[in-house]
């Protein structure tokens, strides 16, 4: 790897994914940065479950103030619902791996979910009252797959 590489790396990204893309094509191996290779292709990995957690997270916020704010319960929400749904499912449809990592963090992600919920609706002082499950109840494959407007903990 020459010293030009790493310099292109730190000053033009965009031209090095370009120039790196061609050493590849071209078989010059040799000639890679494979330090900085590694930690885009890495990144790529992690990009791809931070857009997923996100989705999931904006899902399960939806249907959180939907249960505790009964009487706001409007097309927005279910749209966003909706919405994150087909995001998630692109996602995995690229990247089956992606619907696993959704399943082990669901747990975390509803946690936030519900702390972000009873935040916007200023309800955090309730949270008790509001019959919030400790567990998330619902599965990735309901929160996937359900009809947003029949999404329910009760």
């Amino acid at each position: 790897m020459s010293v030009a590489t790493k310099t292109l790396y730190e000053t033009d990204f965009v031209e090095w994914a370009d120039h790196t893309a061609e050493l590849l094509r071209e078989g010059k191996f040799g000639e890679v940065d494979l330090e900085h290779l590694v930690e885009e292709v890495e990144g790529l990995a992690g990009s791809e479950r931070r857009a997923v957690k996100s989705q999931l997270l904006r899902m399960m916020k939806h249907l959180v103030k939907q249960q505790i704010q009964t009487e706001r319960r409007g097309s927005s929400w279910i749209v966003s619902i909706d919405n994150a749904q087909g995001a998630i499912d692109f996602q995995i449809e690229d990247s089956p791996s992606l619907r696993r990592y959704a399943e082990e963090n669901l747990e975390k992600v509803y946690r936030l979910a519900v702390r972000d919920a009873l935040r916007e609706t200023r309800l955090k002082s309730h949270d008790k009252a509001l019959g919030i499950p400790e567990k998330c109840p619902w599965s990735i494959d309901q929160l996937l797959e359900a009809d947003p407007d029949t999404l329910r903990w009760e």
